[in-house]
């Protein structure tokens, strides 16, 4: 307490829930936490479907399957396969690019996962993709394209080599 500030003596009857007064008088206050709500245009569940599918894709391939959403430029190919090149082990790492701004799609494969997932299977992969995006609703086109196409990719790659 600083010089000059007053004390307010408080009936424990007048604390609000989650409240209680300390030994010393002091009134300590419990918040509920609740954390933001993701800043982008998918909801929490969108999200965690998305997640689902690309563990799951990964787990069952041995391939290391990544997305991007965003703006891919003028020259959207070697855009996407600069992002596949920062992936953990580009070699064995598939990145499925999206953007929806553009209308544009990209999967770039590694030397290891081509050899599993050859052009026709990104293409199939592809075509899946746009013919969720042509429902209408961009967002769950997204969700329900893209997780389509996990399942499509993982199942070309068949599963690990053991």
């Amino acid at each position: 307490m600083a010089t000059g500030e007053l004390t307010k003596r408080v009936d424990e009857s007048e604390l609000g829930y989650g409240e209680a007064l300390m030994a010393t008088g002091r009134v300590s206050a419990a918040k509920m936490y609740e954390p933001e709500a993701p800043a982008g245009p998918f909801t929490t569940r969108q999200l965690a479907r998305l997640d689902e599918a690309l563990t799951f894709a990964s787990r069952e391939t041995g391939l290391d399957f990544s997305l991007y959403l965003g703006e891919l430029g003028a020259d959207s190919r070697t855009t996407a396969e600069k992002l596949h090149a920062t992936t953990a082990d580009p070699a064995n790492a598939v990145l499925i690019a999206v953007s929806p701004g553009e209308r544009l799609i990209e999967i770039v494969t590694g030397r290891t996962a081509h050899l599993r997932l050859p052009d026709r299977g990104a293409k199939l992969a592809v075509a899946s993709m746009v013919a969720s995006f042509k429902e209408g609703d961009l967002v769950r086109g997204l969700v329900n394209g893209l997780v389509n196409a996990l399942r499509m990719l993982s199942d070309q790659a068949g599963p690990a080599p053991r």
